[in-house]
């Protein structure tokens, strides 16, 4: 799947869930819950010593669910891009923006999705092609930059994560200053969810959003 199609099925989808987990089991669940509510693109995060072999995991669902699109999160080497691409990964997303990591995602023949936070580092991310960036923190600049920053990168998509509430009125917020999509991690999937197997209440809280952002964008 080309990068601007990623792109485009991640605007459709309008919100990107993201988490991490060691049990690998528990990270299957997650996924499944998520695909059985209608979710066909999520984040797992290399934040802990299993994301590896985890991740390899989810990649078999791939086997049942075809349409399952699989991001892997906070990369920060290209050592990374280059293991994560190879095992199978569908994009690649950063906290931060860095060339090297773009110039490995690009030999991978990956969509990389940079972090931005400042208008400099959204023109490093075009000029090395990036046409979707994540703003993270979003809720240290809030809405009124991204207002701005679309006024002035018109051809750049804007993924707000860190710190978006899952109510109507402040995910309105984000849609109504242009955002392509919002993820959010743990005030979506919590840990306690997690721990505890909850996932006839993670598919509530997942039904409960959509219906939400579909009601923000029909605003």
């Amino acid at each position: 799947m080309t990068t601007l199609a990623i792109i485009e099925k991640i605007r459709d989808q309008g919100f990107m869930p993201l988490f991490y987990h060691d049990d690998k089991d528990t990270c299957i669940a997650i996924v499944k819950t998520l695909y059985a509510c209608g979710i066909r693109i999520v984040e797992f995060t290399n934040r802990g010593d299993h994301a590896f072999e985890n991740f390899v995991a989810l990649l078999q669902l791939k086997k049942e669910m075809p349409d399952l699109l699989l991001a892997i999160g906070t990369i920060h080497t290209p050592e990374e891009i280059n293991l994560y691409a190879t095992a199978g990964a569908d994009f690649l997303i950063s906290p931060f923006f860095d060339a090297e990591l773009s110039d490995a995602a690009k030999q991978q023949g990956k969509l990389w999705i940079p972090g931005c936070l400042t208008p400099t580092e959204i023109h490093q991310a075009r000029l090395h092609d990036c046409n979707l960036v994540k703003l993270y923190p979003c809720n240290v600049v809030g809405t009124g930059f991204v207002g701005n920053m679309n006024e002035i990168f018109k051809s750049v998509h804007i993924l707000a994560t860190g710190g978006v509430a899952i109510n109507k009125e402040d995910i309105s917020k984000w849609f109504n200053v242009g955002v392509a999509a919002v993820g959010f991690g743990s005030k979506l999937i919590t840990k306690e969810m997690m721990d505890t197997k909850d996932y006839a209440g993670l598919e509530t809280k997942v039904k409960q959003l959509m219906q939400i952002i579909k009601e923000c964008r029909a605003a």
